[in-house]
């Protein structure tokens, strides 16, 4: 009797703990709720090559559901790479011109209201100022009719050379982008949506949903955000029924909530409902890859934020990363430069030692034949401007409140399954599954 009176009073505890640590979370977070027949173009037009130049690379390449919705390498392979994930190997007739200079980000939950900035340094996201509410790196040339940011933001990729577009001179819309005809009248997205367009089972789909309006390239791309809207919700984790009260964690993920949202000190960025405070950070990563750097630019270094604002405090900062799904989605970084979620726990702890002993070994990163891109560290001189931006204090933590960690990020892991890779897309081009 008093067993069971013990028992249904920790019970009462968890959920007067889960609700009190709920609501210091903020307000419960809001989807948008897409059309259905919208969602299930959308997912065809996802995992459908035609979207490249050379019609062999889909938006699922590099993030696809069976890697977490990421591409399961440090620095991707699009155009030049055949295969998927970490089995994606070099095509030795098409060598890729240059890798892609920073990790493919995860979709988990990016139709939750809170993501208005997109990708690793936010050059674009939602701003009321700018003439159709979204400010993007193509300014006043950017095209109306893009619903939201994440719209927007999915269709840059096919601009890119290495990503989707194509090398140069390779096809008609690698040809455009490189005489900088992107989305003027007849420029790449327009000769992409003319070939979805030519299409009969596309142009069905998208006469059900708008009736007697034309396929563009902004209609194409609103029926993909809402496929990852719909697709990639991931709110059920255990975590997240601990916070309704519906469960309670095991003791080594509370251990680990604890020291997230405490002494461990995560939560300063890793905030809210979705372990992101949506700001930009400088934690010393390293310097692995190409970096970031136009055509003309000689020189292999991630300036992050400051490409974007010019703002010399925002040098090498970029944007926290949401944590859910993270034990899916490694390798980690802006780069990728983490293969393990342990390793770069402890890079957080110690940032200065981390980035002075890196080892480029501790990422996945496939060799590109007549590349020298995989220098981990550069001068000294950078090395010491990435050190002195840094935003992180040291931290000690033991072993076992690092596994504590660990196992409380494995507690924010949902792998939301729903409509899955299609088997056959209107194009009928291979899909990768």
């Amino acid at each position: 009797m008093i067993y069971k009176l013990l028992i249904s009073i920790l019970g009462v505890l968890l959920v007067m703990s889960s609700g009190a640590r709920a609501q210091s979370l903020g307000p419960t977070p809001e989807f948008v709720t897409p059309d259905l027949s919208s969602v299930k173009l959308g997912q065809l037009l996802f995992f459908d090559p035609i979207l490249s130049g050379n019609k062999n690379i889909s938006c699922a390449t590099c993030h696809h559901p069976k890697l977490g919705t990421s591409d399961g390498l440090s620095l991707g392979i699009g155009e030049g790479g055949i295969g998927l994930g970490t089995e994606r190997l070099i095509d030795l007739t098409n060598i890729p011109e240059q890798r892609i200079p920073r990790n493919s980000p995860g979709l988990w939950n990016l139709g939750a209201t809170e993501f208005t900035t997109f990708f690793h340094d936010g050059r674009l996201e939602t701003d009321p100022a700018q003439p159709n509410g979204i400010r993007t790196p193509l300014g006043m040339h950017m095209r109306p009719g893009f619903k939201s940011a994440l719209a927007a933001q999915a269709m840059f990729p096919v601009l890119s050379p290495d990503e989707m577009a194509g090398h140069y001179s390779e096809n008609d819309v690698s040809k455009a982008v490189r005489m900088g005809f992107l989305t003027q009248v007849g420029g790449a997205w327009d000769l992409i949506a003319a070939r979805v367009d030519a299409i009969p089972e596309y142009e069905r789909r998208f006469e059900e949903i708008s009736p007697g309006e034309d396929i563009t390239f902004t209609a194409i791309a609103n029926a993909m955000a809402d496929f990852i809207v719909f697709e990639w919700r991931a709110d059920n984790s255990a975590f997240d029924r601990s916070m309704r009260g519906e469960e309670a964690l095991s003791e080594e993920a509370s251990l680990g909530l604890k020291l997230f949202y405490g002494k461990a000190g995560c939560s300063e960025c890793h905030s809210g409902w979705f372990q992101t405070d949506h700001k930009f950070h400088s934690i010393a990563m390293p310097q692995i890859g190409p970096g970031k750097a136009a055509r003309f630019e000689n020189h292999a270094r991630d300036d992050g934020r400051l490409r974007v604002t010019g703002n010399p405090e925002d040098a090498f900062a970029f944007r926290t990363p949401s944590l859910r799904n993270v034990t899916l989605t490694a390798p980690y970084g802006h780069n990728g430069a983490f293969s393990q979620l342990e390793d770069i726990i402890r890079h957080h702890l110690d940032p200065s030692t981390s980035l002075r002993t890196y080892s480029v070994e501790l990422a996945l990163l496939p060799e590109i034949p007549k590349s020298d891109d995989t220098r981990s560290l550069l001068d000294s001189a950078h090395l010491n401007a990435i050190l002195d931006s840094n935003d992180l204090p040291e931290i000690s933590l033991t072993n076992k409140e690092i596994s504590a960690i660990l196992a409380f990020l494995g507690a924010l892991e949902d792998p939301a399954k729903r409509l899955g890779v299609p088997k056959e897309v209107p194009s009928g081009l291979p899909v990768e599954n």
